[in-house]
């Protein structure tokens, strides 16, 4: 049975998370077969990466016994392009399944009737306009990484220009400048993982933003960033953005957690059958894929089952934002009298 639209009101954090688990384990089923068709897709593209990693890896150590720079640097550039590649449409494909979800559970918690096929309609009749959406919020992110990575790149570009532009035995001089390049190559990194984690969390409502509501791409764009602008609440906790940093760590430790759980099966075959600390080795002895692909469909199944739970928190999200920002809930009470 689902939240009545009486029950419509501001949510605590703690509050989103147990009503999200509620209505996770009252709607298991529906929403695991809302979500084994996305992880499948997923698994297919990650299967192909994984395989053609192994042939690169190969390929890179006989360029590099045989001197082969250009054939070196070529199988690299290729390895690193099917993984960014990978990686973009598998999140892709992990976002369009919380549109899915998404109306799925909102109308339900809105107590509308709603059936399960009607969040994989809703993801099909939406792709053109939601993989708009999902190229603007790329460039952002590129946007927002560059902007995050300046100061330590030019940082370790000073340091850089120190070290090598000193010579000679060790000096303060010199040993400045290698702290400076390092510290800058780590402001760096730091500042690419700031920049992926501003990504995850301006653009946590683009799903469910379009899964409810009838806007462009851009509009969706921009709809999505309003929500979570602001704040909602005296204090540091009632800034929207606090607020949904903290569920976009819970969701996102619950999908690392369940990612390892559900992947052990398939550690333990290839920590048995190779040396991990060996890449190239283990890629040219592969584990059996007549003993892996069983275990990778078992960590896919697992998935499929709990990943839910995470994607059921932003629509969770999306509408507390709209109670408290629109007043959902006094406008489905009118409309109920």
């Amino acid at each position: 049975m689902s939240t009545p639209p009486s029950d419509l009101r501001p949510l605590a954090l703690g509050e989103i998370i147990d009503r999200a688990a509620t209505f996770w384990r009252k709607h298991l089923k529906t929403l695991f077969l809302l979500s084994l068709g996305f992880n499948l897709v997923s698994y297919i593209l990650t299967k192909t990466l994984q395989l053609s990693a192994q042939r690169n890896l190969v390929a890179l150590q006989a360029a590099a016994q045989g001197g082969d720079m250009a054939g070196f640097g070529g199988e690299y550039a290729r390895f690193l392009l099917m993984l960014t590649g990978t990686l973009l449409v598998t999140f892709w494909v992990y976002s369009l399944n919380t549109l899915a979800v998404s109306r799925y559970v909102v109308p339900t918690q809105l107590g509308e009737p709603v059936r399960p096929a009607d969040g994989i309609q809703r993801a099909l009749k939406r792709v053109g306009a939601f993989t708009g959406a999902y190229l603007l919020s790329l460039l952002w992110m590129v946007g927002a990484i560059l902007l995050m990575m300046l100061p330590g790149v030019v940082l370790s570009g000073v340091g850089g220009a120190i070290v090598f532009s000193t010579e000679g035995p060790i000096s303060g001089v010199r040993v400045l400048g290698w702290i400076l390049l390092f510290g800058g190559l780590l402001l760096a990194g730091l500042g690419i993982v700031g920049g992926l984690l501003w990504y995850l969390l301006r653009f946590s409502l683009l799903a469910p933003v379009m899964a409810m509501e009838e806007l462009p791409s851009v509009g969706s764009f921009r709809r999505s960033g309003a929500l979570l602008s602001g704040r909602v609440a005296p204090g540091f906790i009632g800034r929207v953005s606090v607020r949904a940093m903290i569920l976009v760590t819970v969701v996102s430790l619950i999908l690392i957690a369940v990612s390892v759980l559900c992947g052990m099966p398939a550690m333990i075959l290839q920590l048995i059958h190779s040396n991990p600390l060996d890449p190239v080795a283990a890629a040219a002895n592969p584990v059996p894929q007549s003993l892996l692909v069983p275990a990778e469909l078992l960590q896919v199944l697992g998935q499929a089952v709990f990943n839910p739970l995470g994607l059921v928190v932003y629509s969770m999200l999306y509408l507390d934002m709209r109670v408290r920002r629109e007043g959902l809930d006094l406008e489905r009470r009118l409309e109920a009298q």
